[in-house]
């Protein structure tokens, strides 16, 4: 575990900024698509459950990796194969930019031909447009409070999470009643890409940090708490699953407004 010295005590201040865009560009970027491949493949509800199944599963394929990249033993190594990460996305990112002028958005040769089917096509052509970056953007809020956690023992990471909720729900509701209202669909691609830019700059500097920092093993600091919290009874699991539920829905309808459909 990285242990910082005195006069570089850590603050919270670059990881809240850093969540806090996460957050935001993650729900955003999912209304900006879905409204741009509407015009090729009609505006069914399968189009929009398309996107949302895309979406989702690379979010769970972005805790995941969070959760692997957490389990290495020390945070300078986590930290070296995420910068990794950051690099490779942002290329990504890039090199489809070039390519079509404007970043996000594909141009007329993904369109897709009658004999396409379109839930694959919906599929490649997210995967090729945002899917390495979105991934990297997935991992983002637990892996900054694990980070968060170790890199500053004693100091609790929920309020980034809390962060990250008023990121999301910012991200949802102003895409409907501002971003989709007063900015055409380039300009809203050329600003989530300066937005993705920013994250990466802060995602980057703190990776550096730890990266460039004397690292302990994290393990030898997991578990340590000396008041062991008891376990949750069987109504507070099923809370935990209702809540999350809930706002599932609302984050959905909002989405589907939106986009038309």
């Amino acid at each position: 575990m990285f242990v910082p010295r005195q006069r570089d005590a850590v603050t919270i201040l670059p990881y809240a900024i850093t969540i806090f865009v996460s957050a935001f560009l993650l729900f955003q970027v999912q209304l900006l698509l879905a409204k741009a491949i509407l015009p090729w493949f009609g505006g069914a509800a399968s189009v929009w459950t398309t996107c949302m199944l895309f979406f989702q599963t690379l979010l769970l394929v972005g805790y995941s990796y969070a959760h692997w990249l957490a389990q290495r033993p020390r945070l300078a190594t986590q930290a070296r194969i995420h910068l990794g990460a950051l690099v490779v996305a942002a290329l990504a990112l890039t090199l489809a930019g070039f390519a079509w002028g404007v970043p996000l958005l594909p141009d007329g040769s993904w369109k897709p031909a009658p004999e396409h089917i379109p839930v694959w096509h919906i599929l490649l052509l997210l995967s090729v447009a945002v899917g390495l970056p979105y991934l990297v953007l997935s991992a983002t809020g637990p892996l900054l409070q694990f980070w968060f956690s170790r890199h500053a023992p004693g100091r609790s990471p929920y309020r980034l999470y809390a962060l990250s909720n008023v990121g999301s729900l910012l991200g949802l509701l102003t895409y409907p009643f501002l971003i989709e209202v007063f900015v055409p669909l380039r300009g809203q691609a050329w600003i989530w890409a300066s937005g993705y830019t920013l994250f990466t700059a802060g995602m980057g500097w703190i990776a550096w940090r730890l990266a460039g920092s004397i690292s302990f093993p994290v393990s030898a600091h997991v578990g340590s708490a000396p008041d062991a919290a008891p376990q949750p009874g069987a109504r507070q699991r099923l809370l935990w699953l209702a809540l999350p539920a809930c706002a599932r829905e609302w984050a959905d309808w909002v989405s589907m407004v939106s986009s038309g459909v």
